[in-house]
């Protein structure tokens, strides 16, 4: 940010300088710390005071301060449009990190737009970043691409006939939509295509028409949030045996918790941070794995969650944006995030450009299966 911006003089500028505690650089944040969407938001949160209050001990970015903004807006859309107006107008931050739920963000993206302030979303749904705008980035991998890599194990395991069941949040409605987009160039076909509400307590019925569709081999269940695990443990109550997939939206330990036995032999796409113990010595992610998972464990006691990654890896990608261009310029921060180029975090490797605000490919997915109440990588 430039003095100008600042609106202070020579003499002021010298009392802010001597005044450590004063934060120069401002990240806002709005994310679903509590509701439904809480497990998701809560570590996001927890991640982002963790490494305002480490690299503010260290003496900040380029030897300026951080103020962390952040707001709880419960995955709720409306909520979050309101938040993302203050932040622009009241807190005059620099960067906004947050929007937890694909609803949430998109309430935002206009806003965000508008005010040409960088927004990096931590929601999974492609549409956030495609079509490319320019103020906007993301660090999950999309809807899309988990629909690629599923597909593509069920195709390994010579299977084709899938039947989907999903939810009709934002990010369901969205998986759902590009599941159907790329089924027929991934040699898939859905023979089945049932929803459900995001506050919905029993999915029997949906599933017992999926079971019930002749030639069905596989069923895939696009969702975040509770709902994947009411429909898990239907799944094993009704008896079903097909291999059955779930999306990296409930990637974590939350969601073995939530469906319990019934998890056994779900397989789903998800990051390396769920097998920090498993990586190959030479993975470029095993370092900052490993590293979050120690300083998240150290600060709170457990481990962190597939989605406190995803606001590690945002933190960290505005971070060197602001350190590369040595500004914290709004516009020169949304220009160092375009430019990164092999930052290795803990979701995969990002290099962005002018057509890819997501800077993700397969590769940072890795299929994995749940055994006896973990995860393992698929042979």
């Amino acid at each position: 940010m430039t003095l100008a911006k600042l609106g202070i003089g020579a003499s002021a500028l010298a009392i802010a300088f001597s005044t450590p505690a004063l934060a120069q650089i401002k990240i806002g944040a709005t994310l679903a710390e509590t509701g439904p969407a809480a497990f998701l938001g809560e570590p996001e949160a927890k991640t982002l005071k963790m490494l305002v209050d480490d690299l503010n001990a260290k003496g900040g970015i380029n030897g300026e301060k951080i103020e962390l903004v952040i707001y709880d807006d419960g995955g709720d859309p409306n909520k979050a449009r309101t938040f993302a107006t203050r932040l622009i107008e009241e807190d005059e931050v620099d960067a906004v990190i947050g929007g937890t739920s694909t609803g949430a963000t998109m309430a935002m993206v206009p806003l965000f737009q508008d005010a040409e302030i960088p927004f990096v979303s931590l929601a999974g749904a492609v549409v956030i970043i495609d079509p490319v705008k320019e103020y906007v980035f993301k660090t999950p991998h999309t809807d899309r691409m988990a629909c690629e890599k599923i597909f593509k194990d069920i195709t390994d395991r010579g299977l084709a006939k899938v039947g989907l069941i999903s939810g009709t949040d934002g990010f369901g409605k969205s998986m759902r939509e590009q599941c159907l987009d790329v089924a027929k160039d991934a040699g898939v076909e859905i023979v089945a295509d049932e929803t459900y509400g995001p506050n919905d307590a029993d999915m029997t019925p949906q599933l017992t028409n999926i079971a019930n569709t002749a030639g069905i081999e596989a069923v895939v269940n696009p969702g975040f949030g509770q709902g994947p695990a009411v429909v898990t443990r239907n799944f094993q109550q009704l008896g079903l045996t097909l291999p059955f997939y779930q999306s990296h939206g409930v990637a974590s330990q939350s969601f073995i918790e939530l469906a319990g036995k019934a998890a056994e032999g779900v397989r789903l796409p998800a990051t390396a941070l769920l097998i920090p113990d498993q990586m190959a010595e030479d993975d470029p992610q095993r370092g900052p794995v490993n590293d979050y998972i120690s300083s998240y464990k150290k600060a709170y006691g457990e481990a962190p969650s597939t989605f406190g990654g995803y606001a590690y890896d945002a933190f960290n990608l505005v971070k060197g944006a602001i350190e590369a261009k040595g500004s914290y310029e709004p516009s020169a921060i949304r220009d160092g995030l375009e430019a990164t180029s092999g930052y290795a975090g803990v979701t995969g490797v990002y290099t962005m450009s002018p057509d890819d605000h997501l800077g993700l490919d397969l590769a940072a997915f890795r299929m994995l299966e749940i055994r006896d109440g973990k995860f393992v990588p698929v042979k």
